[in-house]
């Protein structure tokens, strides 16, 4: 299926679609909705969404849209699993935004994400080593990336943070897009990720993960 949104036909396996803060990126703490497309290709060794690996239930664009209404907000997020797996979420980001939604997709930057609607902030990780999944990561997509995007870091350890802050010389991340650094939940300290980034006077953006300090990261908050 071409970035088409016309199709009565189309639908999307989702986990799940709910209401809530966005706890990360650069619209933290704004009400968002979150639609939860089901499957991935990775595992990452601190995934906090296994659940989205499989099941889901099938549903049309059209009840997707209609369940979003429910919701007084301009902001929706696309996420996972990997969104992108699923053909049909491309024409998907392009509807919402067609509908005058502010919409970003949340991928893990394994998969191309050329043909994404420029409209949507594409937020878009490399992962780390301590993953387990840094071979996956596309650098092709580092190339598509511009001002309106966002690329995050999830940092697990000293090895992550040295290996995230050659990444940020050896592709000038920073003249590119927004960049985050985020400590991996209940790996490494928050503090000492934010020492680590004071020390070396880096221009990146700290972030914490709102929701898991606010609901203990119970699933669809």
């Amino acid at each position: 299926m071409e970035n088409n949104p016309s199709s009565a036909a189309a639908t999307l396996r989702i986990t799940e679609i709910f209401y809530s803060l966005q706890g990360e990126s650069r619209t933290a703490g704004y009400a968002t909705v979150f639609i939860r497309l089901t499957g991935c290709p990775l595992r990452c060794d601190y995934c906090d969404t296994t659940y989205a690996f499989k099941g889901g239930s099938t549903m049309s664009f059209d009840d997707i849209v209609a369940e979003v209404k429910k919701y007084k907000t301009r902001y929706i997020t696309v996420t996972g699993g990997e969104p992108l797996v699923q053909k049909n979420c491309l024409a998907l980001l392009t509807l919402l935004c067609d509908q005058g939604y502010e919409v970003s997709l949340e991928t893990s930057g394994a998969l191309d994400i050329s043909r994404v609607d420029k409209r949507v902030s594409r937020v878009m990780d490399l992962k780390t080593p301590a993953s387990g999944e840094e071979s996956r990561n596309l650098y092709s997509n580092i190339e598509q990336l511009n001002e309106h995007d966002q690329l995050k870091f999830v940092i697990c350890d000293r090895n992550d943070y040295e290996w995230a802050v050659n990444k940020l010389d050896q592709y000038k991340l920073l003249s590119r897009c927004e960049v985050f650094f985020s400590s991996s939940h209940q790996q490494l300290k928050p503090q000492q990720l934010a020492d680590w980034i004071l020390e070396d006077q880096l221009m990146v953006r700290f972030q914490l993960q709102l929701h898991k300090y606010l609901w203990d990261d119970e699933p669809g908050r």
